[in-house]
């Protein structure tokens, strides 16, 4: 098996938590470069790997054909940039960058320069979403009339975390909006139409702490929303449609599991607690529920294609192009707030 060098750009929650596990994780990918400010972190977790202070340094070595932008929101575009004018292979955490405008110039760089640009939305391979797209594409609920995805949190407190402070790019609809936006369409496609609320709740806040989007498919209502300050969550996902609905409770344990140290191929990876399984309601005359069991989780499937794609040119399972999507929901979204207003995508874009 040919192994691809892979060099990763920034070492905070996404690089440890996410990418560097993930990677090493993944047979034919060698973790062999960090940029980063604190090479004592790096090298307590990987002794073997060289850290560097400047991205320069990193994309100046030829060895690496892969760099994985998981720096703060605001560098993604820069850095992927160059990384592509060096021409390696780039892989942006979410968001992919900062607007369409951006998502359209790295695109266009991209097929210049003939190499391989995607984004890491690894909650496509989330157990409950899994579980719910599986229901959805069997048609066990029929036709889809209503769709809710909920990511909230417990966060009564600001933190330190550049996230919660003022900023491009940051707050929840960009930390958190991209996860839910880019599981809608992979189920529904593009919507037609976007309404947003936005709101800063805790007490001198910064950022938005919530949002609340609903996207219009026509009679197909898809309602995204995520709240700072949820002691007691509600149900992650609500399905409803002409056959029956699906309740889910419950968030995916991949990332604590990545957190407490477990990684890909331990037999509780992905797995969800029977308590968690989703109820599923179905029938007219006669009403029947059933608990529909989780499909395990698998992040360590974004970086298995990914290695797929560079060695023998399968095609991306996330590609720029949706993430351009997902890009421009967001910022029709911030229009709607502004103009307090629906707003309807392109028509190129559906």
């Amino acid at each position: 098996m040919r192994k691809v060098n892979v060099g990763l750009i920034g070492y905070g929650m996404a690089g440890s938590v996410f990418h560097a596990p993930l990677v090493t994780a993944t047979e034919g990918l060698e973790l062999a470069k960090v940029v980063s400010s604190d090479p004592a972190k790096v090298q307590k977790d990987y002794p073997a790997v060289a850290v560097v202070p400047r991205v320069a340094e990193l994309l100046a070595d030829p060895s690496i054909e892969v760099v994985v932008v998981a720096s703060p929101n605001l560098t993604h575009f820069q850095y992927a940039k160059q990384a592509l004018e060096a021409g390696k292979h780039v892989v942006v955490d979410k968001p992919f960058v900062i607007n369409v405008a951006e998502a359209d110039e790295l695109i266009a760089l991209a097929k210049q320069k003939g190499r391989l640009l995607s984004v890491f939305q690894n909650r496509r391979y989330d157990n409950d979403f899994l579980t719910v797209r599986k229901v959805i594409a069997e048609g066990l609920l029929g036709d889809i009339y209503s769709y809710e995805a909920h990511y909230d949190m417990f966060r009564p407190q600001i933190t330190t975390k550049w996230k919660e402070h003022a900023g491009v790019g940051t707050g929840a609809l960009y930390d958190l909006g991209p996860h839910l936006i880019d599981q809608a369409v992979q189920l529904f496609g593009a919507p037609r139409t976007v309404f947003a609320d936005l709101a800063w709740q805790r007490p001198d806040v910064e950022v938005d702490d919530y949002f609340h989007l609903v996207l219009g498919y026509g009679r197909l209502r898809v309602v995204l929303q995520s709240c700072w300050v949820v002691k007691q969550p509600g149900p992650h996902f609500q399905v409803h449609g002409t056959k029956g609905s699906l309740i889910k409770y419950g968030l995916d344990s991949q990332q604590p599991d990545l957190q407490k140290g477990m990684r890909p191929g331990h037999p509780e990876w992905g797995r969800d607690p029977e308590a968690f399984y989703a109820e599923m309601t179905v029938g007219t005359a006669i009403t029947a529920r059933s608990r529909i069991e989780t499909i395990p989780g698998c992040y360590e499937t974004y970086y298995k294609d990914l290695y797929a794609s560079v060695v023998r040119g399968i095609p991306l399972s996330v590609t720029p192009e949706e993430a351009r999507t997902t890009m421009l929901i967001i910022e029709l979204a911030l229009q709607s707030v502004r103009e307090r207003r629906v707003v309807a995508l392109p028509a190129e874009a559906n």
